[in-house]
């Protein structure tokens, strides 16, 4: 018997500003593997992600997570899902008046009944697995690089020891060894810890880096659902045009 998915959605659809902005939108996440989504500007890929989150109601359809349907679910039901993924925000959303060891601690008092010592013991643990010095530990946000941040709230995203971890445009605004970096500890972090990742990036280098399969959001549906190298060049006009670009060009040439 095949495994269930991690994420089964059916029939999404979501009325916002006037338009639809999906409409009988399909999409499964398979366990262990790191599904990209992309699209055009408008093409609601952060809408679906907080829709997963259960941080926006869509107006119709099936959202099934560990499956549970969380469009249905209780209060108690949507915490207990919730401590079983993480979620690094493209902003980072660190608490800029606490320190990078209370920032990444925080979930753990929220969730956990663990002693002071033992939550800072596994805060700084997790802030040294994201390739952090332990003493960015004692200093702030602002103190940090943007590649330092966006470490900072890896720590905090996989504090639970989450199986799944939502990723919004993980390397936006990074240099490019920065976003190399981040890309590599995100392979590194799925291998060890065996996660699921569902990661939204324009990132053309991190989608054939990191993905397993990447789902093409266009129409108010997802078009397409293939590995990058069969994804990019699928013959759809929208999905032709998306990669059809200079640099779409350019990197394709390098990984093929």
């Amino acid at each position: 018997m095949a495994e269930q998915p991690i994420i089964e959605i059916k029939g999404l659809s979501t009325y916002l500003g006037g338009h639809w902005v999906n409409k009988d939108l399909d999409l499964t996440v398979q366990q262990g593997e790191v599904m990209g989504i992309v699209g055009g500007s408008g093409a609601g890929k952060t809408t679906v992600l907080r829709e997963m989150l259960w941080l926006q109601k869509p107006n119709s359809g099936s959202i099934k997570v560990f499956g549970t349907e969380i469009t249905t679910a209780s209060s108690r039901a949507l915490l207990a899902l919730q401590r079983r993924w993480g979620v690094l925000f493209q902003s980072n959303a660190l608490f800029s008046s606490l320190t990078v060891l209370e920032n990444v601690a925080f979930p753990l008092k929220e969730h956990t009944s663990l002693d002071h010592e033992t939550i800072n013991e596994l805060a700084l643990l997790k802030i040294l697995m994201v390739g952090l010095p332990a003493d960015a530990a004692i200093k702030y946000p602002a103190e940090l690089s943007g590649g330092m941040q966006k470490r900072a709230a890896f720590a905090r995203a996989i504090v639970l020891d989450p199986e799944l971890i939502f990723l919004d445009e993980p390397s936006a605004g990074l240099d490019p060894n920065s976003a190399e970096g981040i890309d590599d500890l995100i392979l590194n972090l799925q291998g060890t810890m065996g996660l699921t990742v569902v990661i939204i990036t324009h990132d053309m280098d991190s989608l054939w880096r990191v993905t397993n399969r990447v789902a093409f959001l266009g129409e108010g549906r997802v078009l397409c659902v293939e590995p990058m190298a069969k994804l990019c060049v699928n013959p759809h006009p929208e999905i032709k045009q998306f990669f059809s670009g200079p640099r779409g060009r350019a990197i394709k040439g390098t990984y093929q």
